[in-house]
């Protein structure tokens, strides 16, 4: 078996590898979402920030802040 033939090889199975990742995530969507409810606030947008801000200004000096 030469190179080449391992190449084209290698390629058609990307190309399948591919495919079926395409065909599962039109079936089964995002099974994963890219926040938590935790995350999210009432509206659907991010609800951190104020959160964040308030818990980066309690950092301890020891710990960077």
């Amino acid at each position: 078996m030469s190179s080449d033939e391992v190449t084209v090889d290698d390629a058609a199975r990307q190309a399948a590898e591919q495919a079926r990742r395409r065909r599962a995530a039109l079936l089964l969507g995002d099974l994963l979402p890219d926040t938590t409810r935790d995350e999210r606030g009432e509206d659907g947008t991010s609800a951190g920030s104020h959160r964040d801000d308030e818990l980066l200004r309690d950092v301890p000096p020891h710990h960077g802040g």
